[in-house]
Protein backbone atom coordinates (compact mmCIF):
# COMPACT_ATOMS: atom_id res chain seq x y z
CA UNK A 1 0.00 0.00 0.00
CA UNK A 2 2.77 2.47 0.82
CA UNK A 3 4.13 1.67 -2.56
CA UNK A 4 0.81 2.74 -3.99
CA UNK A 5 1.05 5.88 -2.45
CA UNK A 6 4.42 6.85 -3.67
CA UNK A 7 3.38 6.41 -7.05
CA UNK A 8 0.46 8.18 -6.70
CA UNK A 9 2.39 11.34 -5.33
CA UNK A 10 5.20 11.03 -7.47
CA UNK A 11 2.41 10.81 -10.64
CA UNK A 12 1.15 13.90 -9.01
CA UNK A 13 4.24 15.49 -8.81
CA UNK A 14 5.08 14.99 -12.76
CA UNK A 15 1.43 16.07 -13.61
CA UNK A 16 2.16 19.16 -11.78
CA UNK A 17 5.30 20.24 -13.28
CA UNK A 18 3.24 18.91 -17.01
CA UNK A 19 0.65 21.93 -16.11
CA UNK A 20 2.66 24.13 -15.09
CA UNK A 21 5.32 23.92 -17.82
CA UNK A 22 1.92 24.36 -20.04
CA UNK A 23 0.49 27.53 -18.79
CA UNK A 24 3.98 29.01 -18.80
CA UNK A 25 4.08 28.43 -22.64
CA UNK A 26 0.83 29.58 -23.18
CA UNK A 27 1.28 32.22 -21.38
CA UNK A 28 4.11 33.52 -22.87
CA UNK A 29 2.07 32.60 -26.45
CA UNK A 30 -0.90 34.89 -25.86
CA UNK A 31 0.93 37.51 -24.25
CA UNK A 32 0.84 40.69 -26.31
CA UNK A 33 3.96 41.43 -28.61
CA UNK A 34 6.33 43.69 -27.92
CA UNK A 35 6.62 46.99 -29.29
CA UNK A 36 8.36 47.16 -32.60
CA UNK A 37 8.84 50.68 -32.82
CA UNK A 38 6.56 51.46 -35.87
CA UNK A 39 3.80 53.73 -35.98
CA UNK A 40 0.37 52.55 -36.44
CA UNK A 41 -0.83 52.64 -39.93
CA UNK A 42 -2.15 56.12 -41.03
CA UNK A 43 -5.47 56.77 -42.25
CA UNK A 44 -5.54 56.52 -46.24
CA UNK A 45 -4.86 59.90 -47.80
CA UNK A 46 -7.43 61.01 -49.74
CA UNK A 47 -6.34 62.15 -53.36
CA UNK A 48 -7.11 65.76 -54.81
CA UNK A 49 -7.82 65.41 -58.29
CA UNK A 50 -8.10 68.61 -61.01
CA UNK A 51 -11.17 67.66 -62.98
CA UNK A 52 -10.59 68.15 -67.47
CA UNK A 53 -12.42 71.00 -67.91
CA UNK A 54 -11.82 73.46 -64.81
CA UNK A 55 -11.05 77.07 -65.80
CA UNK A 56 -7.79 78.63 -65.82
CA UNK A 57 -6.79 82.43 -65.92
CA UNK A 58 -3.91 83.30 -68.27
CA UNK A 59 -2.46 86.27 -69.58
CA UNK A 60 0.29 87.02 -72.60
CA UNK A 61 3.61 87.27 -71.49
CA UNK A 62 4.51 89.07 -74.79
CA UNK A 63 2.71 90.80 -77.73
CA UNK A 64 1.44 88.69 -80.23
CA UNK A 65 0.35 89.97 -84.10
CA UNK A 66 -0.40 88.38 -87.30
CA UNK A 67 2.14 91.21 -89.03
CA UNK A 68 5.22 88.89 -87.41
CA UNK A 69 3.76 85.62 -86.69
CA UNK A 70 4.25 82.63 -87.96
CA UNK A 71 2.85 78.88 -88.35
CA UNK A 72 4.74 77.56 -85.63
CA UNK A 73 5.78 80.16 -83.59
CA UNK A 74 5.59 79.94 -79.58
CA UNK A 75 3.25 81.90 -77.22
CA UNK A 76 4.80 82.67 -73.91
CA UNK A 77 1.82 83.43 -71.67
CA UNK A 78 1.72 83.24 -67.61
CA UNK A 79 -0.97 81.98 -65.14
CA UNK A 80 -3.04 84.96 -63.99
CA UNK A 81 -3.85 83.93 -60.51
CA UNK A 82 -2.96 80.85 -58.52
CA UNK A 83 -4.74 77.95 -59.68
CA UNK A 84 -6.28 75.84 -56.56
CA UNK A 85 -8.58 72.67 -56.05
CA UNK A 86 -9.89 73.61 -52.43
CA UNK A 87 -7.55 75.28 -50.02
CA UNK A 88 -4.36 73.43 -52.46
CA UNK A 89 -2.66 75.40 -54.58
CA UNK A 90 -1.94 73.28 -57.95
CA UNK A 91 0.12 75.70 -59.95
CA UNK A 92 1.10 79.04 -58.41
CA UNK A 93 0.41 82.40 -60.45
CA UNK A 94 3.32 83.19 -63.06
CA UNK A 95 3.77 79.99 -63.54
CA UNK A 96 4.37 79.37 -67.45
CA UNK A 97 1.42 78.50 -70.16
CA UNK A 98 3.03 77.69 -74.06
CA UNK A 99 0.47 78.05 -76.67
CA UNK A 100 1.27 77.34 -80.86
CA UNK A 101 0.56 79.69 -83.64
CA UNK A 102 -1.15 77.57 -85.89
CA UNK A 103 -2.36 79.99 -88.40
CA UNK A 104 -1.16 83.62 -89.27
CA UNK A 105 -2.10 85.62 -92.37
CA UNK A 106 -1.29 89.61 -92.15
CA UNK A 107 -3.80 91.73 -93.19
CA UNK A 108 -4.65 92.68 -96.93
CA UNK A 109 -5.69 95.08 -99.55
CA UNK A 110 -9.66 95.29 -100.17
CA UNK A 111 -10.08 95.65 -96.33
CA UNK A 112 -9.06 91.54 -95.63
CA UNK A 113 -8.79 91.70 -91.74
CA UNK A 114 -5.34 89.59 -90.44
CA UNK A 115 -6.14 86.05 -89.41
CA UNK A 116 -4.15 84.58 -85.84
CA UNK A 117 -5.16 81.44 -84.62
CA UNK A 118 -3.10 79.67 -81.75
CA UNK A 119 -3.19 76.12 -80.31
CA UNK A 120 -2.68 75.80 -76.24
CA UNK A 121 -0.42 73.49 -75.27
CA UNK A 122 0.33 73.18 -71.33
CA UNK A 123 0.70 74.58 -68.24
CA UNK A 124 4.35 74.38 -66.42
CA UNK A 125 4.02 72.81 -62.85
CA UNK A 126 6.56 71.74 -59.86
CA UNK A 127 5.96 68.11 -61.20
CA UNK A 128 5.20 68.15 -65.04
CA UNK A 129 3.25 69.37 -67.45
CA UNK A 130 -1.30 70.07 -67.42
CA UNK A 131 -2.35 70.18 -70.74
CA UNK A 132 -4.51 72.84 -72.00
CA UNK A 133 -7.86 73.83 -74.42
CA UNK A 134 -9.26 76.57 -75.46
CA UNK A 135 -12.62 75.83 -75.50
CA UNK A 136 -14.95 74.21 -72.33
CA UNK A 137 -16.04 71.61 -74.53
CA UNK A 138 -14.19 68.97 -76.04
CA UNK A 139 -13.41 68.58 -79.84
CA UNK A 140 -16.30 66.26 -81.72
CA UNK A 141 -19.04 67.74 -79.26
CA UNK A 142 -20.99 69.15 -81.57
CA UNK A 143 -19.57 72.31 -81.07
CA UNK A 144 -19.96 73.82 -84.53
CA UNK A 145 -20.44 77.47 -83.59
CA UNK A 146 -16.94 77.52 -82.33
CA UNK A 147 -15.28 79.07 -85.25
CA UNK A 148 -17.23 81.94 -87.62
CA UNK A 149 -15.55 83.62 -90.20
CA UNK A 150 -17.33 86.71 -91.08
CA UNK A 151 -17.09 88.58 -94.37
CA UNK A 152 -17.72 92.20 -94.87
CA UNK A 153 -18.17 93.95 -98.08
CA UNK A 154 -17.12 97.50 -98.27
CA UNK A 155 -18.51 97.96 -102.09
CA UNK A 156 -15.87 99.88 -104.16
CA UNK A 157 -13.98 101.76 -100.99
CA UNK A 158 -13.38 98.25 -99.93
CA UNK A 159 -10.98 97.79 -102.92
CA UNK A 160 -8.76 100.13 -101.64
CA UNK A 161 -8.75 99.93 -98.23
CA UNK A 162 -6.23 97.96 -96.32
CA UNK A 163 -7.15 95.77 -93.33
CA UNK A 164 -6.02 96.05 -89.65
CA UNK A 165 -3.82 93.24 -88.11
CA UNK A 166 -4.75 91.16 -85.35
CA UNK A 167 -2.77 92.59 -82.30
CA UNK A 168 -2.92 91.19 -78.84
CA UNK A 169 -1.30 93.20 -76.50
CA UNK A 170 1.04 91.77 -73.38
CA UNK A 171 -0.88 91.23 -70.50
CA UNK A 172 -4.56 91.15 -72.11
CA UNK A 173 -6.68 87.98 -70.57
CA UNK A 174 -7.34 84.89 -71.56
CA UNK A 175 -9.68 81.54 -70.02
CA UNK A 176 -8.15 78.16 -70.97
CA UNK A 177 -9.47 74.72 -69.83
CA UNK A 178 -7.68 71.78 -68.62
CA UNK A 179 -7.81 69.11 -71.12
CA UNK A 180 -7.18 66.25 -68.86
CA UNK A 181 -7.76 65.20 -65.23
CA UNK A 182 -4.99 65.82 -63.06
CA UNK A 183 -4.10 64.25 -59.65
CA UNK A 184 -2.52 66.40 -57.24
CA UNK A 185 0.46 65.10 -55.39
CA UNK A 186 0.49 64.93 -51.82
CA UNK A 187 2.77 66.95 -49.99
CA UNK A 188 5.65 64.44 -48.40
Amino acid sequence: MFSKIMLMSVLIGFGSRGVAQCQQATSTDTAPPAATGTAPAAAPVQKLVLKEGADVQLKFAQDVTSKTATEGDTVNLVLDQDLKLGDVVVAKAGAKAVGTISHSKKAGMMGRAGELNMRLEYLLLEDGRLKLRGSKGREGEGKEGAAVALTVLFGPIGLIKHGKNVEIKQGTPLTVYTDENYTVPTAK
